[in-house]
């Protein structure tokens, strides 16, 4: 059955999973919800995958929960069936991560490949949320940024209050929390909410080179090892991820990628990396 609200395609090692409702600034509905969590794990069951992108159509990313379904619990609440609904969606992703990532929106980071948000226009709510979860995000310069939760009468949702501070540092979360303003571009670049932002034109190609490069010039393995090192890092001592390192080190020493890693550079062309 062919998707209603996304787009899936993959070329050059990279997936791009677009969400697809442009006449509605891409505003999250559970039909989307499911088939993003679908197209990401086929991304990462795809060995021909090496990175995924996460993208908006038209002039938005995501303006958050689809009003109609908001308008909905306003009038007529949020009983315990959908409750049980939403509970039932949050599912494993593997067994051997932890389950802090194995949530209905924060799962992206249990993913083996990295993902990267291309924020190309505003964001807000929900979908500023699962921006969070992503483990890049590139700005537009016409992107604009809001959690907007607190001029709903909401509160910060899934897992928000946790993953923000450790983005943009303590204060910047509790005032874009607290006023629920929009920001932009130049000012989500100064707090660390973005990684880099880009101009409009070319922005598609930036983001989409930075993915190719990452996919034809760096190590799956070591991009799958790092990826898991950092998130567990924010649970461990410093001492524990030293350790750890020291181990994955070890076994680095022992993989192809690392013996392709040399013999490429001393033999000045390109990889070859195989993830193993």
């Amino acid at each position: 059955m062919p998707n209603q609200e996304t787009q899936y395609h993959v070329a050059d090692r990279i997936a791009t999973i677009t969400l697809n409702r442009p006449d509605k600034l891409n505003a999250w509905t559970a039909t989307m919800e499911h088939e993003v969590r679908s197209a990401m794990a086929a991304a990462e069951s795809d060995e021909n995958v090496r990175v995924i992108i996460l993208a908006g159509a038209g002039r938005g990313f995501c303006a958050g929960a689809d009003i109609s379904l908001l308008s909905t619990i306003a009038e007529k609440g949020i009983g315990s069936a959908q409750l049980v609904q939403a509970r039932q969606r949050d599912g494993r992703i593997s067994e051997d991560t932890r389950s802090d990532f194995q949530r209905k929106y924060s799962y992206f980071p249990a993913l083996t490949k990295p993902v990267i948000a291309a924020i190309n226009g505003p964001v807000v709510g929900l979908g500023l949320v699962i921006t969070l979860y992503c483990d890049l995000r590139f700005a537009s310069d016409a992107a604009r940024f809001s959690t907007a939760f607190a001029r709903r009468g909401l509160v910060a949702e899934y897992g928000m209050a946790w993953m923000l501070p450790r983005l943009v540092g303590h204060a910047n979360a509790l005032d874009l929390l607290f006023s629920a303003r929009m920001i932009d571009a130049a000012e989500a670049s100064r707090m660390g909410l973005v990684n880099q932002v880009y101009p409009q034109e070319t922005f598609h190609e930036k983001v989409r080179g930075y993915a190719l490069d990452l996919a034809s010039n760096v190590s799956p393995r070591s991009l799958r090892v790092i990826k898991r090192q950092v998130y567990d890092a924010m649970f461990q001592t410093l001492a524990e991820s030293f350790e750890i390192s020291e181990q994955e080190m070890l076994a680095s020493l022992k993989s192809e990628d690392f013996k392709e890693g040399v013999a490429h550079f001393v033999e000045k062309r390109p990889p070859v990396f195989t993830g193993k």
